[in-house]
């Protein structure tokens, strides 16, 4: 009897052993890592905007899907969320006046766009809808929830429209380009009057269509030279600053009353 519980003990730890380089020959899970040259970019008054080039990599990506071209990249830089209020002007007897205005809470002041491919050519709608990804899919979230909700998207239309011509929100495709099979490059546009605050750039991995990773990390935009010493003043010692810009446009009017007075 103990010579069968002896095979028996071999036997198991025959079929494990046996087992044991199958388990560990399963591949580790795909990832997406990026990073930034700065953590930081200061701009001047005389600002007309830049190209922003984020590097990055996949983890343990498959080298016949790499060759095959089915891994797909999209990085978004997202500008810091800030209130925004939407006013539409009608004529009201010759006159442009605001009739009606809408505000949506903790909207995207920038959101710009790179792709290795066209989003159409990468994955279905329904997936960028589900990921907030691309700036029609992002949602606006209104103050006032009870209005129409033809309202709401009309204005919400119009809000996309407006950051969109400003530049604000852009799309670059092709912007992402690989330069190995893991390395990959994507250029990002900062428009003239981008916002300052910190922003936050994503990275998100697709394979053959569906979504694999998302990446995040962060950079900060900040005035620099006369203008961000003004700004600071500004925040940092709002009270005081206030007083000296009443004081200094009283000043102003004073001395434009003496030099264009006609006696």
């Amino acid at each position: 009897m103990s010579g069968l519980r002896a095979l028996a003990v071999i036997t198991s730890l025959s079929l494990l052993f046996a087992l044991s380089p199958a388990t560990a020959q399963t591949p580790p899970a795909e990832g997406i890592q990026i990073g930034l040259s700065t953590d930081a970019v200061s701009i001047t008054a005389g600002f007309s905007g830049a190209d922003l080039t984020i590097f990055g990599s996949l983890e343990n990506p498959d080298p016949l899907v790499a060759r095959q071209g089915r891994y797909d990249v999209i990085v978004v830089l997202e500008g810091p969320p800030r209130p925004v209020v939407v006013r539409r002007k009608d004529r009201v007897l010759g006159v442009w006046v605001n009739l009606q205005s809408e505000t949506f809470e903790n909207v995207p002041m920038s959101y710009s766009v790179a792709t290795t491919r066209p989003l159409q050519d990468i994955t279905v709608p329904a997936k960028y809808k589900q990921l907030s990804l691309g700036a029609q899919n992002l949602y606006m979230k209104p103050s006032d929830e009870t209005d129409s909700p033809t309202t709401i998207e009309e204005f919400t239309t119009a809000l996309r429209e407006r950051k969109a011509a400003a530049g604000l929100y852009s799309e670059n495709v092709g912007g992402v380009q690989f330069l190995s099979q893991n390395l990959f490059r994507a250029t990002v546009r900062l428009a003239p009057d981008v916002p300052v605050g910190t922003h936050k750039a994503r990275a998100f991995l697709f394979k053959s269509g569906m979504f694999v990773k998302e990446s995040s990390a962060q950079l900060e935009i900040r005035k620099s030279g006369f203008e961000q010493s003004i700004f600071r003043a500004a925040h940092d010692y709002s009270f005081l600053y206030g007083v000296f810009a009443i004081s200094l446009a009283m000043l102003t009017g004073w001395l434009g009353r003496l030099v264009f007075r006609k006696d």
